[in-house]
C-alpha cells in the first residue's frame, strides 16, 4: 500500500496524499487505511519513512558495499542518480520533491523530511570528509563541506531538469560535473570510472 503512497506522493505531493486518494489508487478501502495510519498526517509520516526505506535499499545500501572514502562515495553519486533516472519513483526523487512542498510548513511532516534529509547530507560529508582524511582527496575542512555541499546540490537539479524537460541529458552532465569536481579535488581518475559517460 506505501509503494502506491510514494508513488503519488511523488507526482502529486505531500498535500495530495489522503486517505481517499491513496484507496483509489490502491484499491484498498478507506477504512482500511484509516484503520492503518489514522489521519493523513500519520500516512504523510508513514510515506516518508517507506520512501527512506527504499532511498537507503536503492542508494546507500550498495554504496556501501565498497570501502568507505572515495570509492564509496563516487558509487553513492552512481545509484544516487540511478535512483532518479531509473524513476524508482515515478516522479524521480521523493526527497526532492517533497523537500520544496514542506519548507516552509512546520510540523511532524516537514521535521521527518528535515531528518530524512539532514541524515543524507550528513552521510555524504562524512564521505567526503573520509576521502580527505585518507588522502584521498586534497581538502581542507572548508572544502569538504563545499564539495559535500555541491554534489548533492549538482544530483538535485539534473533530478528536476530531468522531470521538467523529459530528458536523461541532466543525468549526464550530473556525472561529468562530479566527475569534474571530484578530479579537481585530487581524486585518481581510475577511482572516478562509475562516473563516466
Amino acid at each position: 500500500m506505501l509503494t502506491y503512497a510514494t508513488d503519488l506522493v511523488s507526482v502529486e505531493g505531500l498535500d495530495g496524499l489522503s486517505i481517499g486518494r491513496l484507496a483509489e489508487a490502491s484499491g484498498h478501502s478507506k477504512s482500511s487505511i484509516a484503520g492503518l495510519f489514522q489521519n493523513k498526517e500519520g500516512l504523510q509520516l508513514a510515506t516518508i519513512a517507506a520512501a527512506r526505506t527504499v532511498f537507503m535499499a536503492v542508494v546507500v545500501e550498495p554504496a556501501r558495499e565498497e570501502e568507505r572514502g572515495l570509492t564509496r562515495l563516487v558509487s553513492l553519486m552512481h545509484h544516487l542518480i540511478e535512483y532518479s533516472r531509473t524513476r524508482v519513483f515515478a516522479g524521480g526523487c521523493f526527497f526532492v520533491a517533497v523537500s520544496v512542498e514542506v519548507d516552509s510548513k512546520p510540523g511532524p511532516v516537514r521535521d521527518a523530511v528535515r531528518a530524512a534529509m539532514a541524515d543524507w547530507y550528513g552521510y555524504v560529508e562524512a564521505q567526503v570528509r573520509t576521502a580527505a582524511d585518507a588522502g584521498e582527496l586534497a581538502l581542507d575542512a572548508e572544502g569538504v563541506e563545499l564539495l559535500a555541499f555541491q554534489l548533492p546540490a549538482i544530483y538535485e537539479q539534473s533530478n528536476s531538469r530531468s522531470l521538467l524537460y523529459g530528458s536523461e541529458r541532466p543525468y549526464v552532465l550530473a556525472r561529468r560535473a562530479m566527475r569534474a569536481l571530484l578530479a579537481q579535488a585530487g581524486a585518481d581518475a581510475a577511482a572516478l570510472r562509475l562516473l563516466d559517460t
